[in-house]
């Protein structure tokens, strides 16, 4: 695995224990002084302010800032009465707008040989993507006192706080709380630089994880996939397995697909056959023979040595080193849910069990059998039948993308012509074109939005020599709802410190509503119901509801056993996979202890994200409600142009509603007493 050189260095980084957090240098009765001095100078009036904003700022006041005198003198120096607030603060934001979009832009293109398929990478590329100027960012606001002076002058707001009083406030409130969020931690560069290392070192591993599936074996030895075709893991596989519903041979190739998933979350797919042509492999029977008829290497048939785990355990160390530098969020799962999500992780997990519990789900199931006309199997987790493209070949679709999208160029090109068949305004479509940029993805593909409003949104996805396939497509369209998203929610916000959404889900939600209208895009009749896309919806968010209940599970066991090893980290989730499998699915699916669960490639390089992806489609029925009803492109502007508030606030100026998978389920059990 040549994009993993570095793995060794990376783990000796990241295994090491979390350092001693440094201690505040500032003690319970020079705060009093402080707050003394300062309101015989501004008055019983700011007691309140004056109060917080020296306790924010002793917290975070460590020895190499001063002694208790420098203190003092920081604190008298540079409070603000609330007079001066509004242009202070228009300083601070303009200021980081720039410094933090600069630092994202160099960090983008530091990136770029490894994020792009633009050749091999060569070992400087790997060296250079190593180098994280925006990691030393929040010492050196540290360093210079900016932090302080921020801490000082302006609250941190806590999430209890937000959801009680954030309905109040007006939009400049909302503005400085959220500006606040950057100085909430401080956190040592050499701690950060870890974090995007072992980070790093696992998008690399997982962006070159293809498996040449023209080299694979059934059972009886045959060849069941064309030349020539490879494909990425987790995704290509999946969208692959999806494709076949209701194709001749379909069940043949989507049970092996099943059998090489599961190959390889045991870590028991041979290495030869990783990225490379070197190896003939059997899923089934776990045989492998050499490619070109010699005698395969020893090391071409060794397993890995279990380096998926490997590199998930780093991440873990990695972000623990951060707890003790974390004191309102002392961990990886309160940092992500409370701090990123802005909703408490039990929540969250109570939305997910709302959905794989719920009896429509059973029923649904019962209807996909019905139409498959076989018992389900575990891979039908994955079922299509409900996509608008499920009434045409894989090949067909190619064709028609293919003549189409020959380039990157091309679909370039047509972005203002497929955001005006979207709905967009000529002049809105020409603005949002203009600020993104079409990328040829290396990976399965991703959104990178833009920091700065001098900057472009990128969008990344995959496109092979003789063109892009159907799936590069439905992935580009998926990240057009995110780039989308990303322009409205920079460029036409009315305050840079609150530019983007709630959370990653609100994005997902967008992308996934711009994602369901791929064979619209392309002229084609889909000939789908009201009623299949709410099933649709349904079972996809089922199946990302019991994959993102395993990531949850998965680091709440990382925390219980710190010391775990790659190998009882592996077993430990295969058992909460099958656990998982067991509770929700084993009823509905078949076959108890599967552990098919476990295969997401985002629990590997992006660290408990998936709980996004399930959000993201109970937000995204909520939201695309609004969207059939309305005029589609204005309601995506207004939506996304409300900013980052809470998401139950967020979702009331929305769509009047708080966040629930009530309607969802509603809607789908209307339908199926309907059948």
């Amino acid at each position: 695995m040549g994009s993993i050189k570095s793995l060794g260095v990376v783990m000796a980084l990241a295994m090491a224990p979390p350092t001693s957090a440094q201690q505040p240098a500032i003690g319970p009765e020079v705060v009093q002084q402080a707050v003394a001095l300062l309101e015989r100078r501004f008055g019983p009036s700011e007691g309140a302010r004056i109060r917080r904003g020296v306790q924010q700022v002793a917290a975070r006041w460590w020895a190499e800032d001063g002694d208790a005198q420098a203190f003092l003198a920081f604190c008298q120096n540079n409070f603000e009465p609330v007079s001066a607030l509004g242009p202070a603060f228009a300083r601070l934001e303009e200021a980081l707008e720039q410094v933090e979009g600069h630092l994202h832009e160099v960090r983008r293109e530091l990136l770029r040989p490894l994020d792009l398929d633009t050749g091999p990478v060569k070992p400087v590329d790997q060296l250079l993507a190593q180098l994280d100027l925006a990691s030393h960012l929040t010492e050196d606001l540290f360093r210079t006192k900016v932090a302080h002076w921020a801490l000082l002058n302006f609250p941190l707001h806590t999430l209890q706080e937000r959801l009680r009083e954030g309905p109040s406030w007006d939009r400049e409130t909302w503005a400085r709380s959220r500006l606040m969020d950057r100085f909430a931690l401080r956190v040592p560069a050499q701690v950060g630089q870890k974090v995007s290392q072992a980070l790093l070192a696992a998008d690399q591993y997982i962006a070159s994880y293809n498996i040449p599936m023209d080299l694979l074996r059934d059972g009886q030895g045959e060849a069941l996939f064309p030349q020539g075709l490879n494909l990425i893991s987790h995704w290509g596989l999946r969208d692959e397995l999806k494709a076949w519903y209701g194709q001749p041979g379909g069940l043949q190739r989507q049970r092996l697909i099943q059998q090489l998933m599961r190959r390889i979350v045991r870590q028991e797919v041979p290495q030869g056959l990783i990225n490379s042509r070197r190896l003939f492999y059997d899923p089934f029977s776990g045989k492998a023979q050499a490619a070109d008829g010699s005698s395969p290497s020893p090391e071409d048939l060794l397993p890995e040595p279990n380096t998926r785990y490997r590199l998930w355990l780093a991440n873990f160390h990695a972000l623990r080193a951060i707890d003790p530098y974390s004191p309102t969020a002392p961990s990886a799962l309160a940092r992500s849910f409370e701090l990123e999500r802005q909703i408490p992780e039990a929540e969250v997990e109570r939305v997910l069990v709302q959905v794989l519990a719920a009896p429509e789900i059973r029923a649904l199931a019962k209807v996909i059998a019905q139409r498959l006309g076989r018992p389900l199997e575990p891979f039908d987790l994955w079922y299509a039948g409900f996509a608008s493209r499920a009434g045409y070949p894989e090949e067909v679709l190619n064709r028609h993308v293919r003549a189409r999208y020959p380039s990157v160029e091309a679909f370039q090109k047509d972005l203002p012509q497929i955001l005006k068949k979207l709905g967009f305004s000529p002049d809105t479509a020409a603005f949002l074109a203009e600020r993104i940029v079409v990328d040829p993805a290396r990976g399965a593909g991703h959104a990178l939005g833009a920091v700065r409003r001098q900057d472009r949104a990128h969008l990344r996805t995959r496109v092979a020599r003789e063109g892009m396939d159907f799936k590069g497509f439905n992935i580009a369209v998926h990240e057009l709802g995110h780039n989308v998203e990303q322009v409205f929610s920079l460029h036409r916000m009315d305050r840079w410190a609150l530019a983007g959404v709630p959370n990653n889900a609100f994005t997902e939600a967008f992308a996934f509503a711009f994602q369901s209208r791929d064979l619209e895009l392309l002229g084609l009749n889909t000939q789908r119901q009201p009623s299949d896309e709410i099933l649709g919806t349904l079972w996809a968010t089922y199946e990302i509801a019991g994959v993102s209940l395993v990531d949850l599970r998965v680091w709440r066991w990382l925390y219980a056993h710190p010391q775990a090893t790659p190998e009882s980290l592996k077993e430990a989730v295969l058992s909460i996979a099958r656990e998982v499998w067991n509770e929700y699915f084993a009823d509905v699916l078949g076959e108890p202890n599967c552990e098919l669960l476990a295969i997401y490639s985002h629990m590997v390089a992006y660290p408990l994200y998936l709980s996004d992806y399930a959000l993201g489609q109970i937000i995204g029925f909520q939201i695309g409600q609004r969207l059939r009803a309305g005029n589609f492109a204005q309601e995506v502007e207004r939506m996304t142009r409300l900013g980052r508030l809470t998401p139950d606030l967020w979702l009331k100026q929305a769509v009047n509603s708080p966040l629930s998978a009530e309607p969802l389920l509603q809607a789908a059990r209307q339908v199926l007493q309907q059948r």
